[in-house]
């Protein structure tokens, strides 16, 4: 039996939780269908499709919870906006690092928007599949999570017909990923997170005007480059053999699993470009080139930085680490809130599935961090209600074993 403080420890801070999304479903049995499917993903359940979470929520089909994915009127969007404003206020602070990356969503068929066979980060080959490219945040307290967009390739964006059939918007146009990680930046830009930086992989470093816009909008990044990235002329890896400025200075790059992930670095300045580096005749900021070389590689990483003029060395590498928290959260939010587990096709539902199973995702983000704080929340188990129309066997297994406990689970795992 769950005690009453345990009850509610869980149920105050969800309910808390809801409320503030609540009103964005507009009537009564919508804000019931929305409750049910998050405290669906919040479950301890082993699939989290359609009949499981309807199974969960005591209903006798998913068609309800279909309905509020595909039908019903409310905006993803909003419900984005309300957890960007939750991360901020939880796990806020002011040197928080904004992360870009993407991860694919292996599909059948050629219905579900934007699907093709193309390369694939999880499956580490091209498969038919969705890309979604994200936006995490990431600060000392905690990371989470904060925004999304779905890759529609030329395939589809040419072809306005497979686009309509899909439910895709008529002005949604091609665009890179690139151009996708910048809406992702300009949003939280708007957005009440409080970020100084933006880290991302190799694909999203390379892209010169995503650079620009970041060192238009004031903000530092560590972005990795591929080694053949030209910097002021040479490319990146001849830089560093001209000035014999190897990876030597063995500095720690945050705490992973199994422990300090230990790394050798080198940095060298670059040039100054006045009209972004200097207020005036003033410098303000600085440039960087970096190497890196894990302990158990032989091969080098590189990174191009732009950090305030007092940033050191030790700082940049920090944010780099940073860049690996988006690959957990990704994988947390796939194992613990069901984020590739979702049974829609349409543009619309794809938006709508995540958007929910990233809050889900935040929310235990958020409890660990106040168990970490508190010394307790990690000992929570979940005190959802079950329904006796559960039938299936994962359904049968969660109601006859004990309850089980997703922040617990989520903190361990981290």
């Amino acid at each position: 039996m769950i005690d009453d403080h345990a009850d509610a420890a869980w149920e105050g801070p969800f309910e808390d939780l809801f409320l503030r999304i609540g009103h964005r479903f507009g009537r009564a049995d919508l804000r019931r269908l929305g409750r049910d499917y998050l405290r669906g993903l919040l479950a301890p359940i082993a699939r989290k499709n359609g009949w499981r979470l309807a199974e969960f929520a005591g209903h006798r089909a998913p068609d309800g919870l279909q309905r509020l994915l595909n039908r019903a009127n409310w905006d993803a969007d909003d419900v984005r906006d309300d957890l960007q404003s939750y991360v901020a206020e939880h796990l806020g602070e002011d040197d928080g690092v904004l992360v870009i990356d993407d991860t694919g969503f292996l599909k059948r068929g050629t219905t579900s928007a934007g699907v093709q066979r193309q390369q694939s980060g999880p499956a580490g080959r091209a498969e038919n599949c969705q890309i979604g490219v994200f936006a995490a945040y990431a600060s000392t307290v905690g990371r989470a999570l904060v925004d999304r967009e779905l890759y529609l390739p030329k395939s589809w964006t040419d072809d306005r017909d497979r686009c309509r059939a899909a439910k895709v918007p008529d002005e949604r146009d091609f665009a890179t990923k690139g151009e996708l990680a910048k809406r992702l930046v300009l949003r939280a830009l708007a957005s009440d997170l409080p970020f100084a930086w933006v880290a991302a992989d190799t694909p999203y470093g390379q892209d010169g005007r995503l650079r620009r816009l970041l060192e238009q909008s004031g903000l530092g990044y560590v972005l990795a480059v591929p080694k053949s990235q030209q910097v002021f002329g040479p490319r990146i890896d001849q830089l560093f053999a001209q000035t014999h400025a190897g990876p030597r200075e063995p500095v720690s790059c945050g705490v992973g699993a199994e422990g300090a992930r230990g790394y050798r670095w080198a940095a060298l300045e670059l040039p100054m470009v006045a009209g972004f580096d200097c207020q005036g005749q003033v410098p303000v900021r600085r440039r960087w080139a970096l190497v890196c070389r894990s302990h158990d590689s032989s091969e080098d990483a590189y990174f191009l930085a732009y950090a305030p003029l007092d940033t050191t060395v030790e700082e940049l590498t920090r944010v780099a680490g940073k860049r690996r928290q988006i690959e957990e959260c990704l994988q947390g939010a796939k194992e613990d809130c069901g984020l590739d587990q979702y049974e829609v096709r349409r543009y619309v539902g794809w938006y709508r599935h995540v958007t929910l199973s990233m809050l889900a995702h935040a929310h235990l983000a958020v409890m660990t961090a106040g168990g970490t704080v508190k010394g307790g929340a990690e000992t929570l188990p979940a005190p959802w209600s079950r329904s006796s129309r559960q039938k299936s066997a994962g359904a049968r297994r969660c109601v006859s074993s004990r309850m089980a406990d997703p922040v617990g689970h989520f903190a361990r795992r981290c």
